[in-house]
């Protein structure tokens, strides 16, 4: 990377966030984060949305939780309205990182039942962290008609969330167990499981689950 003695440090920062090595791009995260400036939040924001690298989108993350909320937070709460799944899955992220509550009314039923796996698990995690105190068996609710959606990992997400949530989730699970669609039925139960024994692996709470559903054939309540 060439530089010329003209260059400010800032400019230097903003220019090897565009590099093409991702080391070099990590290293330009890490110090706009270790020396804050309010000229770093829009490229940071914008390499978030289309940052490859996993390891550098963390670093960006990073970098913006060192920068003043009052900067960070509207540039950001434009990223979940974008038509990029990677800029509304990192910009949920981020959000969850700074745990603002402020920004609850941005975590819409919309983005909790987002098309895109990433962006719905970011969702939940971030719904998690920022739902204010009353209304998490309303998120609950929500999150539960998220229930039987897409692979493992998925719904091991799903899962986790719900479960953060506590106690307040049995009445969307139960609802849940009533379902007649299996894939729901399974991963209630599973989630039940989690949340009586957190000890549990996932896993073996939505095989052993699998095999209840199958063997039954009907809704299982209570």
């Amino acid at each position: 990377m060439t530089m010329t003695r003209q260059d400010t440090d800032a400019t230097r920062v903003l220019r090897a966030l565009e590099d093409s090595r991702s080391s070099v791009r990590l290293q330009a995260a890490l110090a706009a984060g270790s020396a804050p400036d309010p000229c770093f939040v829009r490229t940071l924001v914008e390499r978030c949305a289309i940052e490859s690298d996993f390891f550098v989108r963390d670093m960006l993350t990073w970098a913006l939780t060192r920068h003043p909320v009052s900067l960070t937070l509207p540039e950001l709460l434009r990223e979940v309205r974008s038509e990029r799944a990677q800029a509304r899955s990192q910009a949920l992220h981020t959000l969850s990182k700074i745990g603002d509550r402020q920004v609850w009314p941005a975590i819409t039923p919309a983005l909790l039942a987002d098309p895109d796996d990433e962006v719905a698990r970011s969702a939940w995690r971030a719904a998690v962290v920022l739902v204010p105190e009353g209304e998490e068996p309303g998120l609950a609710t929500v999150l539960a008609t998220q229930l039987g959606r897409g692979g493992q990992e998925t719904q091991l997400s799903l899962s986790q969330a719900l479960v953060a949530l506590g106690g307040v989730i049995a009445p969307a699970l139960r609802d849940a167990t009533a379902s007649s669609d299996p894939r729901v039925r399974a991963h209630a139960l599973a989630t039940r499981r989690l949340l009586r024994d957190p000890d549990t692996g996932f896993e073996a709470a939505i095989e052993e689950a699998k095999r209840i559903v199958a063997l039954t054939g009907a809704p299982q309540g209570g």
